[in-house]
């Protein structure tokens, strides 16, 4: 049985033990946060399940060194209470517990590190990639372009809290994303629901280049395993590929200023074929279009 099966069964064991429905889990298809969610969100990509593989892994090297110091401390207090040991000894020194507690958790970091270091290398260095995505950050919304695609270049912001509230509003908002889409769609979350969309194919490598434009931000979207600071004046790159389809929201995760809490991304991941026509339809709108990228 493997780290992640384990995790699993006992997850699936907890959620049962607290009165939830283990198949409710199972089928809910997580693409951003969710109510009461209990674990991460799941992986939509390698990189991605790389990570919750080793967070699973380290949950489960917490949980025995806590387990071992619970039982070690419940031990040394019942064994050497006064009334069980009224003669204390005198022992400062033993060679062999000195000598485990210094080898122990040394091989524990080399265990980690095992598996931490290659993960590091795996999202640090890009890969051959399919074409590139520029990344604006900007006072409090996104600048995508597409440099490998004629220019195509939009910024996305996020929908106000009031199109959940007004039924025409909302309708509004989903007519202009099913537009820039090519296919109907709806806002699925608040205050992480986009006006516009990133669009991107399915099981390609993406190389995503990210700046800002005024201060620091970060573009993060957990089901990519993906998150990396946009620093003005620096062009910092990272990777993902996406292997299903679905929409995937993610959050601005370096305090930018007053609406750093609405600052969401949302990626639409769509077949090649889809893709394809995105992009012609994205060419006649967006390519080469003057840009607000610059905040709100």
């Amino acid at each position: 049985m493997n780290v992640k099966r384990l995790t699993a069964g006992v997850m699936a064991a907890l959620v049962a033990l607290f009165g939830s429905t283990v198949g409710a889990m199972a089928q809910d298809r997580v693409s951003g946060p969710k109510d009461k969610g209990l674990w991460l969100q799941e992986a939509a990509s390698e990189q991605a399940a790389k990570i919750a593989d080793f967070n699973e892994l380290l949950l489960w090297i917490i949980l025995v060194i806590t387990a071992f110091v619970f039982i070690l401390m419940f031990y040394v207090m019942i064994r050497y209470r006064e009334k069980a040991n009224p003669e204390p000894s005198k022992t400062s020194h033993n060679t062999l517990i000195e000598f485990i507690w210094t080898v122990v958790p040394i091989g524990i970091l080399v265990v980690i590190g095992f598996v931490s270091i290659p993960l590091l290398y795996y999202q640090d260095v890009v890969p051959e990639t399919d074409f590139a995505i520029n990344v604006t950050g900007n006072q409090w919304n996104w600048t995508y372009a597409y440099p490998d695609h004629d220019g195509i270049e939009f910024t996305a912001t996020v929908v106000p809290d009031s199109a959940f509230k007004d039924a025409e509003e909302r309708a509004g908002y989903e007519a202009d994303l099913s537009s820039h889409l090519g296919r109907p769609a709806k806002l699925n979350a608040r205050l992480l629901d986009t006006d516009l969309r990133l669009v991107v194919p399915v099981d390609t490598k993406i190389k995503v280049q990210l700046t800002a434009s005024d201060v620091i931000h970060a573009w993060t979207v957990p089901a990519f395993g993906v998150k990396l600071d946009a620093v003005p004046g620096r062009l910092n790159q990272t990777w993902f590929e996406a292997n299903e389809l679905g929409t995937y929201y993610g959050q601005c995760s370096e305090l930018c200023g007053k609406d750093h809490a609405y600052m969401p991304i949302a990626v639409e991941v769509v077949s090649k074929e889809e893709f394809a026509k995105w992009v012609e339809s994205a060419k006649a709108k967006y390519a080469y279009a003057p840009t607000t990228a610059l905040g709100r």
